[in-house]
């Protein structure tokens, strides 16, 4: 796949495979600004089972495409509304971007089968947390 470092696996030389990556994409959009959940919750394991790539090409996929400007106008929609607290978002952006760095760094050296794992279980707390929360 052509020069491009980390251009492996999934080329999406096919136009299904086109088409499924804008309809992951499509999904994990409308997701993040209905729910405001990061799109790597959409987008990782869609990579894994509908694109078939190992965990970290998914994670590493994922943080691609979210390195775009892609929430730029939901979060636009949000501020004009009220619905945003800058200075706090730019904090947390300010500790996403250490925490980012120093997690793909563990990420790359963990054993796939376990990050999968850890991934999945990261997903299974969050998910009973909301379920059983109350109010």
């Amino acid at each position: 796949m052509g020069g491009l470092p980390g251009n492996r696996g999934m080329g999406l030389s096919s136009g299904m495979e086109i088409l499924l990556a804008l309809l992951i994409g499509l999904f994990s959009g409308v997701s993040g600004g209905l729910f405001g959940i990061g799109g790597g919750i959409i987008i990782v394991p869609a990579c894994v089972f509908i694109l078939h790539m190992g965990q970290k090409q998914a994670q590493g996929t994922s943080l691609m495409a979210l390195l775009l400007p892609v929430g730029v106008l939901a979060a636009w929609n949000y501020w004009r509304q009220g619905q945003m607290s800058v200075s706090t978002g730019l904090w947390i952006g300010l500790g996403f971007l250490a925490g980012a760095l120093g997690g793909s760094q563990i990420a790359l050296s963990i054993d796939e089968v376990l990050l999968r794992r850890i991934f999945a279980g990261f997903l299974v707390v969050v998910a009973g947390w909301l379920f059983f929360k109350p109010g």
